[in-house]
């Protein structure tokens, strides 16, 4: 019995291109890029009548925004899925990149990593944004065993599913996998309870529709940076 699992990357967020901290207050959804993106996936999905059993979504708005068009294609409800955040940025939500800096960062030497740092008072740290993920994914599949589930999530959780299958701890080093806008992501999950649940990761950052609408071009910067690092090129 095995689950397969698509991690679908949202689209291009206003949070990505302009520097807001994008958490449920900061994040106005998707930009007219994120959208056009959006469309294209909806129709690859379409055209390859791809057939899914269940369709659940980040309920952040440029998550959800992005599952309507998959819902379209797919022909199924969206259900909301809190888990399926990305890290929670707590009180910086809704602010600029840099004035999350100057109120929470000020002093601090560029490229300091503490996992266990909150992003701001009442958010998350790394540490505790996988074990949240971790959790969620892992429920995913035990509920939905033989079953094809379609998540639409963003950039953290696609590379948290990786910490999980590999069973990296938050002070592990940290790969960034950087996943493109609206990228196809499966995972194969077999229980195997002799040795632990198997993971085979079928296909990654499966962005082939943008190809309709020119080269994928990464958004210039995180919707909810990192602690201890600058905005990335993509999240």
């Amino acid at each position: 019995m095995a689950t397969e699992l698509y991690l679908v990357r949202h689209g291009e967020a206003v949070a990505n291109v302009e520097p807001l901290i994008g958490g449920m207050r900061g994040d106005p959804g998707l930009t007219p890029r994120g959208r056009a993106q959006a469309r294209l996936l909806e129709e690859r999905l379409a055209e390859q009548r791809m057939r899914a059993d269940r369709l659940v979504s980040s309920t952040l708005p440029r998550a959800l925004e992005t599952a309507e068009y998959v819902a379209r294609a797919l022909g199924l409800p969206v259900l909301p899925d809190d888990g399926l955040h990305e890290l929670r940025p707590g009180e910086a939500d809704g602010l600029t990149v840099d004035q999350w800096r100057s109120r929470y960062r000020a002093g601090e030497e560029p490229g300091t990593w503490d996992p266990h740092r909150v992003f701001s008072p009442g958010g998350e740290s790394w540490a505790t944004f996988l074990a949240r993920a971790g959790g969620a994914l892992s429920r995913l599949v035990a509920r939905h065993r033989d079953e094809t589930v379609v998540a639409v999530c963003h950039a953290g959780i696609v590379e948290a599913s990786f910490a999980l299958a590999f069973g990296v701890g938050a002070s592990g080093n940290r790969v960034d996998c950087a996943p493109l806008n609206t990228s196809l992501t499966h995972w194969r999950h077999r229980p195997a309870p002799a040795r632990g649940p198997e993971w085979t990761l079928v296909s990654y950052n499966d962005a082939g529709h943008l190809a309709g609408g020119g080269p994928p071009v990464p958004p210039p910067h995180d919707a909810v940076p990192l602690p201890g690092e600058a905005p990335a090129a993509d999240a």
